[in-house]
């Protein structure tokens, strides 16, 4: 079971860093399937900094997670993921649902569940 975790955080983990790469080389042509735009050179940047950083960021942590076998890694990702959740939440209720947010939250809400099973089955780190 431990392994199959593994697999899937790391696995996961993987997927967020190859998203941030792309942020970082192709801020333009992935900005558009997240419904954002990256205008002019500030635009772009910011695609690169806070996109590229957060997928980044989550990334590195699972997949050193997986690889260390260390469930304590995975706390800063599944708060993040949490409060990207809650912001798709937040969007819900001020702009009313529609068709395009699903995938998005599912995205998320699948990474989260694998997530809080990585803090269940990894392994506390040594002392």
């Amino acid at each position: 079971m431990k392994t199959l975790v593994r697999g899937l955080v790391g696995f996961s983990g993987t997927s967020a860093i190859l998203i941030a790469m792309l942020f970082w080389l192709r801020p333009l042509e992935i900005s558009g399937k997240f419904g954002l735009s990256g205008i002019g050179a500030l635009g772009q940047a910011s695609l690169r900094a806070d996109l590229g950083g957060f997928f980044a960021g989550v990334g590195a942590l699972m997949l050193w997670a997986a690889v260390k076998d260390r469930r304590d890694l995975l706390l800063a990702p599944l708060m993040l993921i949490c409060l990207a959740l809650a912001g798709r939440g937040l969007s819900l209720i001020l702009a009313g649902p529609s068709p395009e947010q699903v995938p998005p939250i599912v995205v998320e809400a699948v990474t989260l569940a694998i997530l809080l099973l990585g803090r269940r089955t990894l392994s506390a780190p040594k002392a």
